[in-house]
């Protein structure tokens, strides 16, 4: 079975090298030469643990290629995955600039049936419009080729996503014939031999299953991070608060943890999609839009407690620990960790950064923040008046705290994430702050 994977970013990279591990022939299509001509080399441009190795893999058993030209390949494959990008735009509903120029070029080159899935998070009515692009290109070619144009949303966590594609919880599929379900079906068997969890359903359902599912993961958490701030106010230990309600059957214990609030490249852009999508229905989604304001508030806590420790921030040495949106990633889109990054530089703190991956991007992308590298998280609290945990990498999870307090001229320690046990980082000598603890 061939196919073509139109974008190599985060998801059509994973799902490409994935496709291909299961015996599928790939080819992954982009519009930027370098990019291309890097993966060719071996070169992955973004981390994913695994990643690498699968990617060089396939690409030497001849299961994996790379192009610039998705014309070229379309005679050759059934499917075409649409994996682009779909950047959030000035009222935060999302670009699909990147997803019609596939369609259109979908729409100019087909000679015979061929199945277009939008891999991409995209608005919920996005497929007509895929659907009507095509359409308008056949008719200008004088043709009738058949297509069908399926949804099929991507649910992949990074730092966990070739586990995550090769062995899913669900697959959701929106379409609206036999013939692309039989097709999407057949893709997807070798995943689910065991247990076939592919969840049919129609195109608009599966393109709002994608924005429901991320915005009720981040409700959750910006639900916690606003009973963690009443717990700091009232004197009340939200470790204690998220144990007592997670062991609810109702609710569960997943998405629970209070910190320094969410980044990355999902929930925040789907978010505030979901939210102009209701918009430009008339209708405002009031949990929704809270969510987000929440969860902006909540990237200014860590600050906001190395303020009220430290009090002039001028001068002052603060050691980030973890610059990254999660652990596992080098991606630092929406991080907490530049929130509070930016406003320490302009506080005129002193500031030295350590991420066991993140570092080259947050400097290659944030050139305009003065901030220090250090390779260790001991180099990097040398002489500081505070640390402050951003990301719970593992590396990070049990500092030596007799040597912290010994190397570091101040004791204020910020956990941004509830990692610590207060008691114990107490004991070494450290005024500890935590979020609602």
């Amino acid at each position: 079975m061939r196919i073509a994977i139109v974008g190599t970013g985060y998801v059509g990279l994973v799902s490409g090298a994935c496709f291909a591990e299961m015996g599928l022939d790939i080819t992954c299509v982009d519009t930027d030469r370098g990019k291309i001509e890097a993966l060719r080399s071996g070169q992955i441009p973004i981390y994913e643990p695994g990643l690498e190795e699968l990617v060089r893999r396939n690409t030497a058993a001849g299961r994996l290629h790379f192009t610039t030209d998705l014309a070229e390949c379309l005679d050759r494959v059934e499917v075409v995955f649409s994996a682009v990008g779909t950047p959030p735009g000035a009222d935060g509903s999302a670009d699909l600039n990147q997803v019609m120029s596939v369609a259109r070029t979908f729409g100019q080159h087909i000679n015979r049936y061929t199945l277009l899935v939008t891999k991409s998070t995209v608005p919920v009515g996005t497929a007509d419009r895929i659907r009507t692009i095509i359409r308008e290109e056949l008719d200008r070619r004088g043709c009738q080729v058949p297509f069908d144009v399926a949804s099929n949303p991507e649910f992949l966590k990074e730092g966990a996503a070739i586990k995550d594609f090769m062995s899913p919880d669900r697959v959701v599929v929106g379409v609206d014939s036999q013939r692309a379900r039989d097709l999407m079906a057949r893709l997807y068997r070798p995943f689910l031999i065991n247990n076939f969890r592919v969840l049919f359903m129609d195109i608009a359902s599966a393109e709002m299953t994608k924005y429901a599912a991320n915005a009720m993961l981040a409700t959750r958490i910006s639900f916690m991070n606003e009973i963690a701030n009443l717990c700091d106010r009232v004197g009340a230990d939200v470790g204690m608060v998220r144990k007592g309600i997670g062991s609810d059957t109702r609710i569960g214990n997943k998405f629970l943890y209070p910190g320094c609030g969410y980044g990355g490249s999902c929930f925040p852009k789907d978010v505030k999609a979901l939210a102009a999508t209701a918009r430009q229905h008339g209708y405002t989604m009031q949990v929704i839009e809270a969510v987000e304001r929440v969860n902006e508030a909540q990237k200014s806590v860590v600050f906001e407690k190395l303020h009220a420790a430290l009090g002039d921030l001028h001068g002052r040495r603060v050691a980030i620990w973890g610059v990254a949106f999660k652990p596992e990633t080098d991606d630092i889109r929406e991080a907490p960790a530049t929130e509070v990054i930016t406003r320490l530089v302009g506080a005129g703190a002193e500031v030295r950064i350590c991420d066991p991956v993140a570092v080259t991007e947050f400097l290659r992308r944030r050139s305009d923040l003065e901030v220090l590298p250090a390779r260790t998280m001991y180099e990097a609290a040398m002489g500081a008046d505070a640390v402050a945990l951003l990301t719970e990498w593992k590396e990070f999870r049990m500092p030596d705290w007799g040597r912290l307090r010994e190397m570091m001229r101040g004791d204020v320690v910020v956990d941004g994430r509830n990692i610590y046990d207060r008691e114990e980082v107490r004991a070494a000598g450290f005024r500890y702050f935590g979020i609602g603890k």
